[in-house]
């Protein structure tokens, strides 16, 4: 089974509040916000977000009036050091794989995951699995 994790994007208005809205949203379904990011442009940004149950994250952002779309994208663990990030970059220029955006965060275990929007998500996914240590992660795996 390919492991990948399926990521909430938004666009949303860049005023006070939006990003309010959106945690309201989803706390009040029960749905927890792993890891997020927001890139702006201007009067309107895109909120990227990891949650535990994306369906239905998508699903009550969408009722709430919001514009969403889902991505894969990977999750990768990676070492809470120093040099962990250029381990994993250096793996994927290795395997001549384009990094789109990418974000982190501390998982539960006290490692540091990696969440990769990479150019071509299968190729990356065939490289990745030959590199014995590293570990790609499931939704299953933050939830």
């Amino acid at each position: 089974m390919v492991k990948t994790i399926k990521q909430i994007s938004l666009f949303s208005e860049n005023k006070p509040g939006r990003l309010a809205k959106v945690a309201d949203t989803l706390g009040n379904v029960g749905i927890n916000i792993r890891a997020f990011t927001i890139a702006e442009s201007g009067d309107f940004g895109i909120i990227r977000i990891v949650v535990d149950h994306p369906d239905a994250a998508h699903d009550a952002l969408k009722k709430a009036g919001f514009t969403v779309s889902e991505t894969d994208v990977l999750g990768i663990e990676i070492a809470d050091q120093p040099g962990g990030l250029r381990d994993i970059a250096a793996v994927l220029a290795e395997g001549n794989i384009n990094i789109d955006y990418a974000y982190a965060f501390i998982g539960r275990k006290q490692n540091a995951i990696l969440i990769v929007r990479v150019t071509d998500l299968e190729k990356a996914v065939a490289y990745l699995k030959g590199k014995n240590n590293l570990k790609l992660l499931g939704i299953e795996d933050l939830a």
